[in-house]
């Protein structure tokens, strides 16, 4: 008889050494009945709540090809936490002459064995369920404490050892600069090459590659700004989910030129790009049409002899054909 060992673990704080060892005890069960077991398949923080698993679906969609009589998992929790995607994917893998076996549970065959290991997946879905929901509840009064639940720390603070955020000042100054300069009508692409070769990085508190957790700095991108210019944290604002308490952060951003910026990232977010090939369409945002008074935007095309002209064009024309306004050279 030949099995494959399904394997995996669902969030980072869970190491490789998990994977080794569900594995080592799933090939001991295989040795003790006689198994051969021809391949392994392992999802790595994956939770077995949704389905969406890689190699759980390479398994499932392998089973087709009858290569192997069994699926062995450490336990059942490995293979789903949710009833419904268990007795889905065990008739599939049935349907394929596939039985799941559990290495460390004991389930009879017959009755008993259907109504234990129905059992067994009710209290793992109930675990999963369970826990979520004490996550929850503690990030939930976290929250009405304003401290900090994880994810990247913004640009200009730091996490203090009660969990609150608190200003930088060695890079507190950064995030003033970034929000005036764009105020001002400055271009993102620009600030950021002045910043990143000034030394402004961000701290990010995520893995750089497997099993490495630790924080490190990085570099100013487009989307790590974009998503700074309208990060309410900088006018003091604290949210998680429902909650929202004003006041729950040191301010580093007057609200005013944070409304200011609020305003400019609208107009831009309407706007087409202002860059086209290699053409720069400077106007872009600061055009209107004289009759309809929407933006101009920049148009290219090809003429006599190939001859490139640039332009600019009234979007309601552009995009609605609903304005006769002629275009701008």
């Amino acid at each position: 008889m030949k099995a494959v060992i399904y394997a995996r673990y669902s969030t980072d704080n869970q190491r490789e050494e998990s994977i080794e060892g569900q594995i080592r005890e799933c090939m001991e069960y295989a040795d003790r009945n006689g198994i051969k077991v021809i391949e392994t398949y392992i999802d790595r923080a994956l939770s077995a709540k949704t389905d969406n698993r890689p190699n759980f679906q390479k398994m499932i969609r392998d089973s087709a090809k009858h290569l192997f009589d069994y699926v062995i998992v450490w336990k059942l929790d490995r293979f789903a936490r949710n009833r419904y995607d268990s007795a889905h994917y065990k008739s599939v893998l049935k349907k394929n002459g596939v039985k799941v076996l559990s290495a460390r549970e004991v389930i009879a065959e017959g009755s008993e064995g259907i109504l234990l290991e129905s059992v067994l997946e009710g209290y793992a879905e109930y675990f999963s369920a369970d826990l979520a929901e004490k996550v929850t509840r503690g990030m939930t009064e976290n929250a009405l404490k304003c401290k900090n639940n994880g994810g990247g720390t913004p640009l200009g603070y730091y996490v203090d050892d009660e969990q609150h955020l608190q200003i930088d000042e060695k890079k507190a100054h950064f995030v003033k600069e970034i929000f005036q300069r764009f105020a001002d009508g400055e271009m993102i692409k620009d600030i950021i090459k002045d910043m990143n070769a000034r030394g402004a990085t961000i701290t990010v508190r995520v893995k750089k590659s497997r099993g490495d957790k630790r924080p490190y700095e990085r570099p100013l991108n487009y989307n790590i700004v974009r998503r700074m210019l309208s990060n309410r944290k900088y006018i003091g604002e604290y949210k998680f989910k429902d909650t929202v308490i004003p006041g729950g952060v040191p301010v580093i951003v007057e609200q005013e030129i944070f409304d200011k910026v609020q305003k400019l990232l609208e107009v831009n977010k309407k706007a087409p790009a202002k860059h086209k090939a290699e053409d720069d369409y400077l106007l872009t945002t600061k055009l209107f049409c004289g009759k309809c008074k929407a933006m101009m935007v920049g148009e290219c095309g090809t003429g006599y002899k190939n001859k490139t002209y640039r332009y600019y064009k009234c979007i309601t024309q552009k995009r609605k054909h609903a304005c006769d306004k002629k275009t701008v050279n």
